[in-house]
């Protein structure tokens, strides 16, 4: 699936909108802003910050995946928090591959060293992607999170050091194939 990855502009606000619309139940769970109020989709697009946004815009300018680096504060000031969403017509073509590599240059070019992502336990194609992408088991929180139904998850933290593994591929000169 051919995609652009772009830093989210104002310009994006309305096929933000769109895509946040369209995502299902299950995936709004899982996401920590109130993604059903439209003021997110525009503060994320209009509040300059530390946050890096970016979209994967597809066919016709839809945007097709959102993904996210917020850099922790204060005694963890050198780690983000990456958050990743793919449409689910998107998954499977690569999209969230894609998205996940750029966050991590982000991440570096920033300055960050590590990263961390928190996935539900039962999203397996989410943990073997970021597995394969150098991320590691950090912790299991048991019953950490409730659905929309109520039923309680498990999550899992998954970290990547970003400095100590780019530094390897760069001293092997293979930094530029990860794009």
């Amino acid at each position: 699936m051919p995609v652009e990855i772009a830093e989210l502009q104002v310009k994006h606000v309305p096929a933000l909108r769109a895509f946040l619309d369209g995502l299902p139940d299950g995936d709004v769970t899982f996401i920590k802003e109130d993604i059903l109020d439209p003021a997110v989709a525009e503060g994320w697009a209009c509040t300059p910050g530390r946050t890096r946004l970016s979209v994967a815009v597809g066919e016709s300018d839809a945007i097709v995946g959102l993904v996210s680096v917020r850099p922790l504060l204060g005694w963890s000031a050198h780690v983000g928090e990456l958050r990743l969403v793919v449409h689910p017509k998107a998954r499977g073509h690569g999209v969230g591959r894609r998205l996940a590599r750029h966050a991590l240059r982000e991440a570096l070019e920033t300055g960050l060293d590590k990263i961390v992502v928190e996935v539900v336990a039962e999203q397996e194609g989410a943990i073997r992607m970021f597995s394969e992408l150098g991320f590691r088991g950090e912790a299991v929180l048991s019953d950490h999170i409730r659905d929309r139904s109520g039923e309680l998850r498990d999550l899992l933290v998954l970290a990547h050091s970003v400095g100590d593994e780019w530094s390897t591929m760069a001293s092997v000169g293979v930094e530029g194939e990860v794009a």
